[in-house]
């Protein structure tokens, strides 16, 4: 990772946060991204204070616009792009999907899944010209199975996988891996909010008996992002605590 410049959205807090921190110990320069500038800026200036190479740029991944910024704008600053996280995202409304507003479907399927397209769009481009690079997307355990109340974001979660799928093939020879991650459940503001019982019935829902950590999420994306995992693209690798198990 050393010396390597990576972009990582949603890195507020959670999982992004996580694996921007962890990057930053190995080396690498990051370009800490997210809609939230005061916790964003946080995350950046948390990384300096620790002695690593970290700066804020806001963004929302719902805009093209916003998503060429951000990699322009690691270019200028750091001369280059080799990794990119698209990590950010949104539970979205949680309804049947008879009942679920056109507003509450397209607003998780844009944020979910149209925005990694914006990323890698402009992510491959510099990459192209850097003479290659590693995109890691953030799916979920519900990228290969559905979830009651769920649908915008399971459609979207299963979106992201094809996506890196068809990237992966079309960039494998030209020196540009593409890699997914399934999350389960892990302990995130995106939980925050449930009810105990609710709670309790996630957390039965992985035979590991707990939610995963963010740091354990972080060092998957860490191994696939870098060069110890130079033959493995258009994966989806699972990080689930046994869910899919089942």
């Amino acid at each position: 990772m050393k010396n390597k410049v990576a972009i990582i959205t949603g890195a507020a807090s959670g999982i992004g946060k996580a694996t921007a921190e962890l990057f930053a110990q190995h080396g690498a320069k990051i370009i800490v991204s997210d809609i939230r500038e005061t916790e964003g800026g946080q995350t950046a200036k948390d990384i300096v204070s620790a002695g690593g190479t970290a700066s804020f740029f806001k963004t929302d991944v719902a805009n093209p616009a916003d998503m060429e910024a951000l990699v322009d704008y690691a270019i200028k600053t750091y001369g280059k792009l080799d990794i990119a996280v698209n990590n950010a995202g949104i539970g979205g409304e949680q309804n049947l999907v008879g009942d679920m507003s056109i507003e509450g479907w397209n607003k998780v399927i844009t944020i979910n899944l149209s925005s990694l397209f914006y990323g890698m769009k402009y992510q491959l481009q510099a990459m192209l010209k850097n003479g290659g690079g590693s995109i890691v997307n953030i799916s979920s355990i519900l990228g290969s199975v559905g979830f009651a109340y769920s649908a915008g974001y399971s459609a979207a979660k299963h979106g992201i996988i094809g996506l890196t799928q068809t990237a992966a093939l079309e960039y494998s020879a030209r020196n540009i891996r593409i890699n997914a991650v399934g999350p389960g459940f892990i302990d995130t503001p995106l939980l925050k909010g449930l009810d105990d019982n609710l709670m309790k019935q996630i957390i039965a829902m992985h035979p590991i008996g707990r939610l995963g950590r963010s740091e354990e999420v972080a060092e998957l994306i860490f191994w696939l992002a870098g060069d110890k995992a130079s033959f493995v693209t258009g994966s989806y690798y699972p990080v689930d605590g046994g869910y899919l198990a089942k």
